[in-house]
């Protein structure tokens, strides 16, 4: 037997069945405790509600440790339920300002059904179904001047720092007041983050800078830089950019004083470092070869630091 194939199998087994000692355990503090209740379910009627979740959530889940197709079809529906309840709660949450932790919860299980689903279906989580449109990964137009691309990285700050640091922090700030979330902190939170969002935002400038001057291109994988960037803060780490917008994602949280968007910025982390990052990496190995490969044995890829010099010929530096 494939020990290597059959391990993400047993991973997304292993979750479902986790998942339905979770939710039967749910349903017991449900009935026997009123506060677990009210948070998780608002004024829902729980015994019309649990009519439906138990099949089609906990037995569901349950049925999903099963050998072969079976299995795989009642993970297919535990995780088509959870789609469809978190939707559902969270327009009730929204409308009725009720059962907002309700709506975490299920949201949380949502994200590890699907992964789970992915792994019992495919064996694998299809993290290149994420590198479409603008996260494809091409090399940018060469240019004889760095005009044009100055002009392109200006408009993706515009335009990215908009929506991830502007427009959704609002959204997820706006709903966790309204489903009853927010939590009550000291007012020299905000002061810390703003202190946060300016320094990562330089370091992001900065960052972008040396993509768009020394490597002829753009921070956008679309229109990556055609030559490898060890310049500016790409000296003492390998990915100063990600590390300035989970930065800034952080700091926009304590400046609104919010723990969903704090959360909603490490959440993006998880994603950049386990889905994005594998195939960013091995796209740089193969356009740049051993440049590459020096340069990721002697730069971190998170901590910034000193260069940790290798026995090999030294990289040439742009």
């Amino acid at each position: 037997m494939d020990t290597t194939a059959s391990l993400p199998i047993a991973l997304g087994r292993l979750y479902f069945a986790a998942q339905a000692l979770a939710g039967a355990a749910w349903w017991v503090f449900v009935f026997a405790a009123p506060f677990v209740r009210t948070a998780t379910l608002g004024d829902l009627d729980p015994a019309l509600v649990a009519m439906l979740d138990v099949p089609l959530f906990v037995v569901a889940s349950a049925l999903a440790v099963l050998p072969g197709r079976a299995g795989r079809i009642a993970a297919l529906v535990a995780t088509a339920w959870t789609l469809l309840v978190t939707s559902a709660l969270a327009v009730y949450a929204t409308v009725t300002g009720l059962a907002g932790w309700g709506v975490v919860a299920m949201f949380a299980a949502t994200t590890c059904s699907v992964l789970a689903l992915f792994l019992l279906w495919l064996g694998r989580v299809p993290t290149d179904w994420l590198l479409v449109g603008p996260f494809a990964f091409r090399r940018a137009r060469p240019r004889r001047t760095p005009i044009a691309h100055v002009v392109a990285t200006t408009a993706q700050i515009v335009v990215f720092w908009g929506l991830f640091l502007v427009v959704f922090p609002l959204v997820i700030w706006v709903l966790e007041k309204r489903w009853g979330l927010a939590a009550p902190v000291p007012a020299w939170v905000t002061l810390v983050g703003a202190a946060v969002v300016l320094g990562a935002s330089a370091l992001g400038l900065a960052s972008a800078a040396a993509i768009t001057v020394k490597g002829d291109g753009t921070p956008l994988p679309s229109a990556m830089p055609n030559r490898l960037v060890i310049a500016g803060p790409y000296r003492w780490v390998r990915n100063p950019m990600a590390l300035a917008g989970i930065a800034q994602g952080v700091g926009v949280g304590l400046i609104l004083q919010s723990w969903l968007v704090v959360v909603y910025a490490l959440a993006g982390s998880l994603v950049w470092n386990y889905a994005i990052r594998p195939h960013e990496e091995a796209d740089l190995e193969a356009s740049f070869g051993d440049d590459y490969r020096r340069y990721r044995d002697e730069v971190r890829c998170w901590i910034p630091g000193r260069r940790r010099h290798t026995a090999k010929a030294p990289l040439a530096r742009t």
